[in-house]
């Protein structure tokens, strides 16, 4: 692998918090060892360029970029354990900083207009979903993409438990990705979720004349420190939303969609009804 590449593309805050993480633990070990970004480089075998871009998170590092930097610091594997566990997320690069906050949220709100939830999805109707991207996913992506799906549920369950709410469109319970039988089994995977008791599922239903969710999914999430945060994706372009007002629009706007959805009983009747019926 070569020693340097080319840039990524990505500028300081809109990096991967992957990125900026490691670029800040490289610029405080480097500092406290009193080295200048030169010095480093040469110690390590990479332009002063890198280092600094490494340092500012405009460019991802590779283990090998890790081992040579740790070398040079002499921080007797420090850095490389860091990067270990952040570089060889299975998320893709994009949805990394949302996963390590949702993993972390105290409470959840989801509103799905097109797929169900990956929170709530089975391995099997996760695995037909990643198949249909385009472009195409090689085989050892999508089970990658699946397993870090799958990784994501162990929030249903953590300890101490978050609230989650999911507001589901109706037709994200009728369409049977997969095949009927991956359908079925997903079907009676959401009435399993539904009676746990931090997990409340609504149905929005298709002839609701009035739906105030027409601009599409959304996720509001409350960190452990109490402060709300929005998630909107589509197309594979995300954002985390922070700004006060906007988050409160979100806020605003699910609380209208979850009150014009079936309650939480009745979509579980109805969720019931669908798969006893496949």
């Amino acid at each position: 692998m070569r020693h340097d590449s080319a840039t990524s593309g990505y500028v300081g805050s809109n990096a991967p918090l992957s990125w900026r993480m490691l670029g800040a633990q490289q610029k405080a070990l480097r500092e406290k060892k009193g080295l200048t970004r030169e010095e480093l480089g040469k110690r390590a075998g990479y332009s002063t360029g890198h280092v600094g871009e490494v340092e500012t998170a405009k460019r991802k590092p590779t283990l090998q970029y890790v081992e040579s930097v740790d070398r040079a610091l002499g921080t007797d594997g420090v850095l490389l354990t860091v990067a270990q566990e952040l570089l060889e997320s299975k998320h893709p690069e994009w949805f990394e900083e949302y996963a390590l906050t949702e993993a972390r949220a105290r409470r959840l709100y989801s509103y799905s207009a097109h797929t169900i939830d990956g929170l709530l999805q089975t391995e099997e109707h996760a695995r037909a979903v990643l198949s249909m991207n385009v472009p195409t996913l090689d085989v050892e992506r999508v089970e990658e993409l699946v397993s870090a799906r799958l990784d994501r549920q162990k929030l249903l369950t953590r300890k101490p438990q978050p609230t989650l709410s999911f507001v589901l469109e109706q037709v994200t319970l009728e369409r049977p990705i997969g095949g009927v039988e991956v359908h079925k089994r997903q079907l009676e995977h959401l009435i399993a979720c539904a009676e746990l008791r931090n997990v409340s599922i609504q149905v929005m239903e298709t002839n609701v004349t009035s739906h105030v969710g027409l601009d599409g999914p959304m996720i509001l999430l409350e960190t452990p420190e109490g402060t709300t945060l929005g998630y909107v994706e589509v197309q594979g372009v995300n954002r985390i939303v922070t700004n006060p007002v906007w988050v409160g629009d979100l806020e605003q706007r699910y609380g209208i969609i979850r009150s014009q959805a079936l309650s939480p009983e009745r979509s579980l009747d109805l969720i019931k009804a669908m798969a006893g019926a496949l």
